[in-house]
């Protein structure tokens, strides 16, 4: 059985207009990567990282500018139509048809890819009973809660029974209880059989449900493996120090004591100190620190998190990053 997807070195740049000036963007630097039958790939990374450009190229949806991909198996440049009959995609957007009700969204959708009237309807009952829909399935998509309209949007996107199912952002804007029942409706379909290519900016999220994980930020990959893995890599525990002199000076002068493997700073906040053992290294630290005239006003010891794990690789966290792409 051929791999899910197997893309490489796929790249995509905008020209923009910024201030009257035209500007290219890269918002995809030689990205790769492989997804297995039957796996939930996660995409992470912050808001403006390039994931969801990088999806739409996989989708066929938009041109890459150069590098090859294959997705269940078709080139997606010489192959698109047949890539097509294979794939599912839910964009953060939905496509669902808000005045049409659930069932009419659905049997349109079956019948455009060439399912008869009886086999549509036996499709449209299949996907209300897996995505728990049957008692809304007359109703109008419009009138549905967000939990149920982004549970429509999948049953939309696998109405083709696909062997890539990609989903950009599901969760957003959902409540607690609405993104667990969602995450155990992907779950369901990655048992199935179906790959799942999953883009997120939500750590946990990612945690939960990815067999492997990519990490992108600026466009590029930054780190690739299971979010267990990843999360080995950043050695022993997270030492948090609230001060308000917080400065890569200081953090470099932290750094020369054994204690500590590395360490980044959030200039004038806090000090994020990874070390072998927290218990042990706490009180030379806070004796280095004192020595050094730094205040703590605050600590908190913790095991390696994927915000961790992104620290580490672009030295900010996570929220930080997103908060500078949505600036």
């Amino acid at each position: 059985m051929p791999n899910a997807i197997e893309a490489d070195s796929l790249c995509k740049s905008f020209t923009l207009r910024i201030r009257g000036k035209a500007q290219t963007v890269q918002a995809v630097r030689n990205v790769s990567l492989t997804v297995q039958p039957g796996e939930i790939f996660g995409f992470l990374g912050p808001n403006g990282a390039g994931k969801t450009t990088c999806q739409r190229m996989l989708t066929t949806l938009l041109p890459m500018d150069s590098g090859r991909a294959r997705v269940a198996g078709f080139d997606i440049r010489t192959q698109q139509r047949a890539a097509r009959r294979h794939i599912g995609y839910v964009s953060q957007r939905g496509g669902a048809d808000n005045a049409a009700s659930g069932r009419e969204n659905l049997m349109t959708a079956a019948r455009l890819y060439g399912l008869s009237r009886t086999d549509a309807q036996r499709r449209t009952d299949e996907l209300a009973a897996l995505m728990a829909l049957e008692g809304i399935l007359d109703r109008a998509a419009g009138s549905y809660s967000g939990g149920q309209k982004r549970r429509l949007e999948i049953a939309l996107g696998i109405v083709n029974r696909p062997d890539v199912l990609f989903l950009d952002e599901p969760t957003t804007g959902l409540d607690p209880q609405n993104r667990a029942a969602l995450w155990q409706h992907i779950k369901a379909l990655k048992e199935g059989g179906t790959a799942v290519f999953l883009t997120t900016h939500y750590l946990d999220e990612a945690d939960h449900l990815a067999d492997e994980l990519a990490i992108m930020d600026n466009g590029s990959i930054v780190a690739q493996g299971t979010p267990k893995e990843l999360k080995q890599r950043v050695a022993g525990e997270v030492l948090t120090l609230a001060c308000p002199s917080a400065s890569s000076a200081l953090a470099d002068e932290l750094c020369l004591q054994g204690d500590v493997l590395s360490a980044q700073a959030q200039e004038g906040a806090a000090l994020i100190l990874y070390v072998k053992d927290g218990a042990c290294a706490l009180p030379r630290i806070l004796e280095r620190m004192n020595a050094l005239g730094a205040r703590v006003d605050a600590i908190s010891l913790a095991q390696p998190s994927l915000d961790d794990v992104f620290m580490m690789y672009t030295g900010r966290k996570l929220r930080d990053a997103g908060k500078e792409a949505t600036a």
